[in-house]
């Protein structure tokens, strides 16, 4: 793959580049365009989360190449792995929430989930922790985000049993 293109890609078009919380600059700008891809173009969320998945395989190979010659294994920079754990709990959200839905409680939920998914990937809770520890590869920088957005999801399904 092309340097250029990996570098646009990890980075996700250079805003892991921004010099203060790039993750979550990454993470708002994902829910921001998920919110347009469901809510303004009407795409299907299993398309979405196909996508997503394809990225995340993608990914383990463009974050590798990224990372190989440099000294730390999981820079700033790299953010393509908050597209991905930001990305989870919304796709399933929409999923689980299939048809028409007030916005102002679609916008609620997506503020929820955003802070939530940012709680998780920065206190890094066990299993997060142990991914970012002991994985000093491309692996660990996407699966600490992935354990991440799966904890809001299993906060929000605590929550929905509880409220219904």
């Amino acid at each position: 793959m092309n340097k250029k293109i990996n570098y646009l890609f990890v980075t996700l078009f250079g805003i892991g580049k921004i010099k203060k919380i790039p993750g979550s600059v990454a993470s708002l700008i994902t829910t921001l365009f998920l919110f347009f891809l469901f809510h303004i173009l009407n795409v299907s969320a299993n398309i979405v989360l196909i996508s997503v998945i394809i990225i995340f395989f993608i990914s383990l190979y463009t974050v590798n190449v990224f990372i190989k010659d440099l000294d730390n294994k999981d820079p700033k920079e790299v953010v393509i792995d908050e597209l991905i754990g930001q990305s989870i709990p919304i796709c399933l959200y929409e999923i689980a929430h299939e048809g028409i839905k007030n916005t102002s409680e679609v916008l609620t939920f997506y503020f929820i989930m955003f802070i939530l998914f940012r709680i998780f990937d920065i206190a890094k809770p066990y299993p997060v922790s142990y991914y970012d520890k002991n994985f000093k590869n491309s692996f660990g920088v996407i699966m600490d985000d992935v354990c991440a957005g799966l904890y809001v999801v299993a906060v929000l399904v605590l929550y929905m049993v509880i409220t219904t």
